[in-house]
């Protein structure tokens, strides 16, 4: 099959220009102009005129299918997958949870059976690491050989999924060697039980609680703690989900001193605020950790984007219902389970938020939402790139087509949206995948199945930071 793209204008992180695009089979075979006068044919002729051919978007960090809190995130991997392909994303990583006290084999061959043959989309995973032992960290090895080169690793969640300094040392010790990558969920989970018994205690139950417990001095102190870690290791190490301009300013120090310190915010940081839990039990919606933070950081998020402190945007995105799951924790917001749906609204959140609102350029819209991914988690140039032999993730993406998020209206399963009635400007009206065109015109025209494991190589940080 091949298909061609005409009188678009290709937008990439390094620069834009006019150019129509032919695909051929699931890869991109030629770039050039007016390529239909040059004798150049195809089964199918896509017109892109007023629009944009960009790489499909990337998020990194997505939860499907995950147990939490005594239940299980909604979206499966097929719902999850194809609301994410409807907002403009055409590969996710996820994160393969080990069970305490069982092997990470266990949790990567459990998630691998969730996905195979269930998803729209390519994926890929990192490993979420509970424990820490010698036969975990032989395990980092192998599971690195078979494409999965990141290891996910907490400073919160006590009892759960906590792991105190040394463990976290240990396994960076041993990403010196296997040339993996550490990730961390940066908070200081110890004190922050001791700050929400406290509120439990005065009586303050609401999800309101859940965001005043959680400081962001905490976030901070841990944040400049892993990040310390990592160098006496003399390894990188990659926060995600980072919230506050407290995390922020430990991210900012540690790579002014040359650390290979990196960093991903999320929509939710961006564009929504600690107000929102304030609503009575209907903020148990918001409820997420690290917890949303009051309006004032968000400018600072944004600076560290375009500054390339913050490197990349994805969604942490991990849907409970309101109704029967968020519910849990309506007597006590520590039993609220902890997680939102983002994953189908990032790439346009970005666009209307970043390029039309003039915060970032289109380049930087690009790169934040596919390229930068793609650099840093082992699928560059075959993922994040409009070139020659890349795959065909691609999106003819109409920057004034304008559209209003809701629940009604989603993809996701779901019974709500964080970004209810907002009108972002800009969505893809084509949506492919290695060659396929899976969306169009807001419509699934796709294979449900079309997804492949995504078998992915360690990263040279040093050449990154």
């Amino acid at each position: 099959m091949r298909t061609l793209i005409t009188n678009g204008l290709v937008v990439t992180a390094a620069g834009s220009y006019p150019a129509d695009v032919l695909v051929d089979g699931e890869t991109i075979a030629l770039l050039g102009s007016d390529l239909p006068g040059a004798g150049i044919t195809a089964d199918e002729t896509i017109d892109a005129t007023g629009k944009y051919v960009v790489p499909g978007g990337i998020d990194v960090h997505t939860h499907m299918e995950l147990p939490f809190g005594g239940t299980v995130a909604k979206d499966t991997f097929q719902t999850g997958s194809k609301a994410a392909a409807h907002g403009g994303t055409t590969t996710i990583l996820d994160f393969a949870a080990q069970t305490k006290g069982r092997s990470l084999r266990e949790g990567l061959d459990a998630w691998r059976a969730k996905a195979e043959g269930h998803t729209a989309i390519d994926y890929g995973f990192h490993m979420m690491m509970t424990d820490v032992n010698d036969a975990t960290l032989a395990e980092m090895d192998r599971l690195i050989a078979e494409g999965v080169p990141e290891f996910k690793l907490f400073t919160a969640y006590p009892g759960v999924n906590f792991s105190p300094d040394d463990h976290i040392f240990r396994a960076m010790q041993r990403t010196r060697e296997n040339g993996g990558l550490v990730m961390m969920h940066a908070e200081n989970g110890l004190v922050i039980d001791v700050i929400a018994a406290d509120l439990v205690a005065a009586g303050i139950t609401g999800p309101i609680g859940h965001g005043l417990a959680r400081y962001a001095i905490l976030e901070g102190e841990a944040t400049n703690r892993v990040i310390r870690l990592a160098e006496a290791a003399g390894v990188p190490v990659y926060i995600v989900h980072l919230t506050s301009r407290d995390a922020l300013e430990a991210v900012t120090a540690a790579r002014g001193r040359g650390a290979m310190a990196f960093a991903e915010t999320c929509p939710q940081y961006l564009f929504l605020s600690l107000d929102d839990l304030e609503n009575g039990f209907e903020g148990a919606k918001y409820v997420c950790s690290p917890p949303l933070r009051p309006k004032d950081h968000q400018v600072d998020l944004w600076r560290g984007l375009r500054t390339d402190t913050l490197q990349l945007v994805a969604t942490d995105h991990c849907p409970f219902d309101f109704h029967g799951q968020k519910e849990l924790g309506r007597d006590d917001f520590r039993k609220i389970p902890n997680g939102l749906p983002a994953v189908e609204d990032r790439v346009d959140l970005l666009h209307d938020g970043g390029v039309v609102k003039g915060r970032i350029t289109r380049e930087r819209w690009v790169e934040i939402m596919s390229t930068a991914p793609a650099r840093m988690f082992g699928m560059y140039p075959k993922k994040g790139a409009i070139a020659i032999g890349s795959d065909a993730d691609i999106l003819v993406y109409d920057p004034n087509r304008r559209r209003t998020i809701s629940a009604a209206t989603h993809h996701m399963d779901v019974d709500y949206s964080i970004f209810e009635g907002f009108e972002v400007q800009g969505t893809s009206d084509v949506v492919m995948s290695r060659g396929t065109v899976l969306v169009r015109d807001g419509a699934w025209v796709g294979p449900a199945n079309h997804g492949r494991f995504l078998r992915r190589d360690v990263t040279d940080f040093a050449r990154i930071s």
